[in-house]
């Protein structure tokens, strides 16, 4: 089998187990993020869904993988996530089944995300919840985003893209 090259040669998975592959979001702009219900940075959903309102109907996505990894601050089940992000934040983007994004168990999505776009230093390992990553319509890593780094701050990279 060859190296993944884009996010299209990717498939995950929906909260409810079917398969999603991001092959259908070829020609978008993507923001990935490992989000977490119960953390310090749970507010940037907020953000997220402003972002995914502004730029939705340029072709720009928000893909939100649930993580637990990080302090359990993702205890919950797929439909107990995806109600508290709509009642708490009116999230209307797709948020995907939960996983790992660090360890053997990393998710093979995140196993690239993190070797196209390492952290500080060349560091490989995701630092906590609300790491994102922007991939260009080319399905190509652009840009690995900080926990600290609120979503508004990404609007000139995302129009820049779009």
């Amino acid at each position: 089998m060859t190296s993944p090259q884009t996010i299209a040669d990717f498939t995950v998975k929906l909260p409810g187990g079917k398969d999603l592959s991001l092959a259908d979001k070829t020609g978008k702009v993507l923001l990935v993020v490992n989000t977490a219900s119960k953390c310090g940075f749970t507010p940037q959903y907020d953000g997220l869904e402003a972002l995914w309102k502004k730029y939705g109907d340029r072709g720009f996505e928000v893909l939100a993988f649930p993580c637990n990894q990080f302090g359990g601050q993702e205890p919950g089940t797929a439909d107990e996530i995806e109600s508290f992000c709509k009642v708490n934040f009116g999230v209307s983007f797709p948020l995907m089944a939960k996983i790992e994004v660090n360890g053997d168990g990393a998710d093979p999505l995140y196993q690239w995300l993190k070797a196209q776009a390492p952290g500080v230093l060349g560091t490989k390992a995701v630092k906590w919840n609300f790491t994102k990553f922007l991939i260009g319509r080319d399905g190509k890593v652009v840009r690995r985003y900080a926990p600290t780094d609120k979503p508004e701050k990404l609007a000139a990279d995302i129009e820049a893209l779009l």
